[in-house]
């Protein structure tokens, strides 16, 4: 979740950096930096804290050059403060790198520099970039050569950008995961993390793909291939106005949010959760084990979207506690005068940390002497700044009204709390490795939805959306995602739509059903499952439409089905993550099929700062 940009060009290179991290901010808030090379000098200034500290000490301490490259980081390895900040430096001073993702064995690359004599001077993995093309170069080797030779060493997910102070000019540009693009321009060449920063330079971008690297200075940007083979992409060319460049291409926010979850989903996870060592770490949460074992009682509140989140939170949080976890609205928690004391501990589930309702249930709270928590997007929000620790979703901007990586996001936060939760009991290690395993391929598997099952989904929409009614069915940890898929179809399409508990169904909505009511249930291999195949044989039974959304290779439940949508296997607890995206995307078809206006639903707002 970090904000990077380069430039070879003519132009004062500060006023590019500087203009261009402001477009990035939102991907890091804890410390910002830039390099600057002039003639063979290289002069980094780094400030923890937001992009204001580090323009503040810029203007005590001016550079100058027409070359050089930025950054804006969330912490991953390392504490959030100036030594950790980017970019870092090799032992000569020379070698500069900026980097956005997870070195996954920097550990043992660094023990093996270090008993080379190599000297760090921080607690990041991105450090021994730098010390590897600096080890690489010893034997003469030059810096294109030393730094493809270090790229085949590093394991992980890296958006890496390098210069060496001794070869001005050249920067190189590789990508494994993390987004990384490159910007064509008129006597001058860029290189970010993102489009938007370019655009004020070049709409002619080139977009690198994983095991990519480009080699890039004023004059010109070769890519090769991760076999050190030319790539020869032609450039696409950037027709967006300005609030189309926010959009990426995507026709709509709600798309490109969408599409952005598996990145989303990974910041979440990324820099807290450590394997080897089986711990999780918040920067903004600390609890002792002591001080765990006096809360009694969890209250979560929330409002909308963040209110299912909170519900497959309960399923998690309860499984690990074993204590008593309520969910409410937080418009109905302060008048139902709630019984809380100094062992309650209350969760604020808000993407914006302004909803009315919620900070006013958080208040309530604090007056009573409980502990709060807030789960949030936004950085300094006043629920973030009423609590006692803060788990922030680091999802980035969600534009669209209905939300969706806000979503998943919180939803990955709560699992990453019930994980810290069993290591304060002292729970199994290996049990918590393997949870951390698991979460750790779920964004690959969000990519594997919307590569296979857009197109098919595109297509249900199209079948079914002339339904004037629909009706969601889940158990267990899914009946919340059923209640979500209800309200983002009702949010956006204007079709009635009801999330119901499966089994509750034959309770008064199977009245409901006949050959007109298209009926979407999630069934997935769940301890339930039997069950909620019973159920579903229910709805056939009445000649309901049954769209299910199934786990990949059943075809005991497809056979059933009149249509189907496949996800990939996981293990429960993380399988809302997986099966609310078919939701997502069901929503979305059917409402540009039926003409609405996806991003601005009638009646809505993104933030609902008032009661």
């Amino acid at each position: 979740m970090c904000g990077i940009i380069g430039y070879a060009g003519t132009r004062d290179v500060v006023p590019v950096l500087i203009g261009g991290l402001k477009k990035l901010e939102y991907r890091g808030y804890d410390s910002a930096g830039i390099a600057v090379v002039n003639g063979n000098h290289v002069d980094v200034i780094r400030a923890e804290g937001k992009l204001s500290n580090l323009e503040a000490k810029l203007g005590n301490h001016p550079l100058s050059g027409t070359f050089g490259m930025g950054h804006t980081r969330w912490a991953t390895h390392g504490k959030p403060n100036e030594n950790n900040a980017h970019p870092h430096r090799d032992c000569t001073g020379a070698i500069v790198v900026i980097h956005n993702g997870i070195i996954e064995n920097f550990l043992p690359l660094k023990q093996r520099l270090q008993k080379a004599g190599h000297e760090f001077r921080t607690e990041t993995d991105t450090e021994v970039v730098a010390h590897l093309i600096e080890e690489n170069m010893k034997d003469g080797t030059k810096f294109v050569e030393a730094a493809t030779k270090m790229l085949k060493e590093l394991d992980g997910h890296y958006a890496l950008v390098m210069i060496d102070g001794n070869e001005p000019g050249t920067i190189i540009a590789a990508k494994q995961g993390p987004p990384l693009v490159v910007g064509l321009g008129d006597n001058e060449n860029l290189v970010a993390s993102d489009v938007a920063p370019l655009l004020p330079y070049t709409r002619d971008i080139i977009y690198l793909e994983d095991g990519e690297y480009a080699v890039v200075d004023q004059k010109n940007v070769v890519v090769f291939g991760h076999d050190d083979e030319k790539v020869e992409r032609a450039p696409k060319r950037i027709l967006w106005d300005a609030v189309m460049a926010e959009k990426e291409g995507y026709r709509h926010y709600m798309l490109k949010e969408i599409h952005e979850q598996p990145r989303a989903v990974r910041d979440t996870f990324t820099g807290r959760m450590f394997e080897e060592s089986g711990e999780i770490f918040f920067n903004d949460l600390q609890f002792t084990p002591d001080e765990w074992a006096k809360i009694r009682k969890v209250h979560v509140i929330a409002c909308g979207t963040s209110w299912h989140a909170g519900l497959v939170g309960k399923f998690l949080l309860e499984d690990a506690a074993r204590i008593p976890i309520e969910v409410d609205y937080g418009s109905e928690y302060r008048y139902r005068n709630p019984i809380i004391d100094e062992s309650t501990l209350v969760i604020g589930v808000t993407q914006s940390g302004e909803t009315a309702d919620t900070i006013a249930g958080m208040q309530e709270a604090k007056k009573h002497g409980a502990k709060l928590i807030a789960i949030c997007n936004v950085i300094g929000a006043a629920a973030t700044r009423m609590s006692d620790g803060v788990i922030y979703t680091n999802a980035g901007p969600e534009i669209g009204v209905a939300s969706t990586k806000a979503f998943t996001t919180q939803l990955t936060a709560f699992y990453l709390l019930s994980l810290y939760i069993r290591q304060l009991r002292g729970g199994d290690l290996d049990d918590r490795r393997y949870a951390m395993h698991e979460l750790s391929v779920i964004p690959h598997k969000i990519e594997d939805i919307l590569a296979k099952q857009e197109k098919h989904i595109e297509a249900l929409a199209h079948k079914y959306s002339k339904s004037q009614d629909f009706l969601f069915l889940g158990r267990g940890v899914h009946y919340p995602i059923a209640l979500e898929g209800a309200l983002k179809l009702k949010e956006i399409s204007y079709i009635h739509a009801e999330g119901y508990p499966a089994g509750e169904m034959k309770h008064g909505p199977i009245a409901l059903i006949d050959e007109n009511l298209p009926v979407v249930a999630i069934a997935t291999h769940t301890p339930v499952y039997d069950k909620v195949v019973s159920n579903l044989q229910e709805v056939k039974a009445r000649d309901g439409k049954l769209i299910v959304i199934c786990d990949e290779g059943d075809d005991a439940v497809k056979a059933l089905a009149d249509d189907f949508i496949e996800i990939p296997w996981t293990i429960e607890p993380l399988q809302p993550i997986l099966s609310v995206v078919p939701t997502q995307l069901l929503a979305y078809y059917i409402a540009l099929r039926r003409g609405c206006d996806v991003d601005q639903p009638r009646n809505l707002a993104k933030s609902v700062t008032v009661e």
